[in-house]
């Protein structure tokens, strides 16, 4: 059996940081879907807006809202594609050095993974799980592969 390049722990560390959740139009669909409200309510209670792109809110805590400790993602069947995606974003993919980064705060990342293990197995993975966003005007830069 092959070694898997990532296996989520649920330890929260990709869900801190201000800004980098990005709802697409597909994402928000599929969010409001999940807690039963529409867009615009969905917008104004869980969203910001931010160089044209809506992103959820962070806590106090610098988590996004939805990350409960202890519990993971609460929203985890109607979560966004970016989340969907983690690790295998652009960066990870095209540059060793930033996967090496990654794998510092992250224990999912199988430490000895190459670096071209990695970026094969992660575009297959989001292209088998249609997470390649293709409008940086309202997508995740990061799953854009340049």
């Amino acid at each position: 059996m092959i070694k898997p390049v990532f296996e989520c722990r649920m330890c929260g560390s990709c869900c801190e940081g201000k800004g980098g959740i990005i709802v697409s139009p597909k994402d928000l669909e599929r969010i409001c879907a999940f807690l039963q409200m529409d867009a615009a309510s969905f917008t104004e209670r869980y969203g910001v807006m931010h160089n044209g792109k809506l992103k959820i809110r962070t806590g106090d805590d610098g988590c996004c809202i939805f990350f409960a400790q202890g519990r993971g993602c609460t929203v985890h069947e109607g979560k966004p594609d970016i989340c969907r995606a983690w690790p295998f974003f652009r960066g990870n993919l095209v540059d060793p050095e930033s996967l090496h980064m990654a794998k510092e705060f992250c224990p999912g990342i199988a430490p000895d993974v190459s670096h071209a293990a990695f970026a094969a197995e992660g575009r297959r993975y989001l292209r088998e799980h249609d997470l390649c966003a293709h409008d940086a005007t309202c997508e995740a830069n990061a799953l854009i592969d340049k």
